[in-house]
């Protein structure tokens, strides 16, 4: 069992000069009451439970959490925790901070510790792990509070450092733990899906296209969808879309019109909608409040 260190508890804060809304943030968790309501954050949340147990919603799914987890929140999607004991470290960030789209081939965790519509948003921190987390995050702890030459660039090199060990470290052990979630079962034909909506997901919408694809019926491929991501189709597809979206809206100028089209969708109007059913704010919104640095080098 990984004992946590004894540390006198913080709260440090570094905000946008510019807009005085948060840049990075490093704080130790005594209690989940911080999260004991739905959280949409316009920022990347990074939890470390070390002690604790309960229940994680995320995505309006729900799964079991227990001591030495790590969790990955990327911005508005929402999550929050129901615990009876809650102990860690939280480290939150801003698009604008560190861009995880601008510097994928630095560090790869998109799709693996962020914006990974198959997977659970968390992973086992085993011992080694703990004490690379430990030693990273007493680093930070000590430059968030020396404001010297240089703190921004090396605050980002810990978080680089910290983001590439994390998604190593999911990287190892999130197929054993999908697979304990799911009971496993024709891998081919979850490996085709996840190809076929990787490739037409700007095309095709819904269901019964990819069940076609796929030579099966919907109801078929229906099942092994909510069995092994406990997830419908139609729920997949969505959140690749709001993916792609969402970096389009945070990287780019483009029109949100011209970003519907390429999306596949032929009226602003009805994909301004679906977008905000699927995060809870409007494109514009999350231009606004995620997408602010997009032009930044």
């Amino acid at each position: 069992m990984i004992m946590p260190k004894t540390i006198e508890p913080y709260n440090l804060t570094l905000t946008n000069s510019k807009n005085g809304n948060l840049a990075f943030k490093l704080m130790t968790l005594d209690s989940s009451s911080n999260f004991d309501h739905i959280q949409r954050n316009n920022y990347y949340s990074l939890i470390w439970l070390k002690e604790g147990s309960g229940k994680l919603r995320s995505d309006f799914k729900e799964y079991d959490i227990a001591s030495n987890h790590l969790f990955a929140f990327s911005p508005y999607q929402p999550f929050m925790f129901l615990a009876d004991s809650f102990q860690g470290v939280g480290i939150y960030f801003h698009p604008d901070f560190f861009c995880i789209h601008r510097h994928q081939a630095e560090i790869a965790c998109h799709g693996i510790l962020f914006n990974n519509i198959y997977e659970p948003p968390f992973t086992l921190v085993d011992e080694n792990s703990a004490a690379v987390f430990e030693s990273i995050i007493e680093q930070m702890r000590i430059e968030i509070q020396n404001q010297g030459l240089a703190q921004y660039e090396l605050l980002v090199s810990y978080l680089k450092i910290f983001l590439i060990n994390s998604s190593r470290l999911k990287s190892e052990h999130q197929p054993n733990a999908l697979k304990q979630i799911s009971g496993r079962k024709e891998p081919f034909v979850l490996q085709n899906l996840k190809h076929a909506i990787e490739k037409n997901f700007k095309q095709k919408h819904s269901a019964g296209e990819y069940a076609n694809e796929l030579n099966m019926s919907i109801k078929a491929l229906a099942k092994l969808s909510k069995k092994h991501f406990n997830k419908t189709v139609t729920e997949l597809i969505s959140e690749r879309i709001v993916i792609e979206a969402k970096r389009e809206l945070y990287l780019t100028n483009k029109p949100i019109k011209e970003i519907a089209y390429e999306l596949g969708y032929q009226d602003e109007y009805y994909f301004s909608r679906f977008f905000k059913v699927n995060t809870d704010v409007s494109p514009h919104l999350y231009r606004e409040t995620v997408g602010s640095g997009r032009d930044a080098a």
